[in-house]
């Protein structure tokens, strides 16, 4: 009989979330200064419109 509380919790859409605050965090810690727009942008991986 299978164990009903064995079960994998891994939800991949907040594992992406938590790197992505982390690389923020980690450059915010590393900025003498407010990160820029285009630096935030930059470390989630936006790419700018064009237009």
């Amino acid at each position: 009989m299978a164990d009903q509380f064995d079960v994998t919790l891994e939800d991949s859409d907040l594992l992406v979330e938590v790197e992505l605050t982390t690389n923020l965090i980690i450059a915010a810690s590393a900025s003498d200064d407010r990160l820029s727009v285009e630096e935030i942008d930059r470390i989630l991986g936006i790419v700018p419109h064009a237009g």
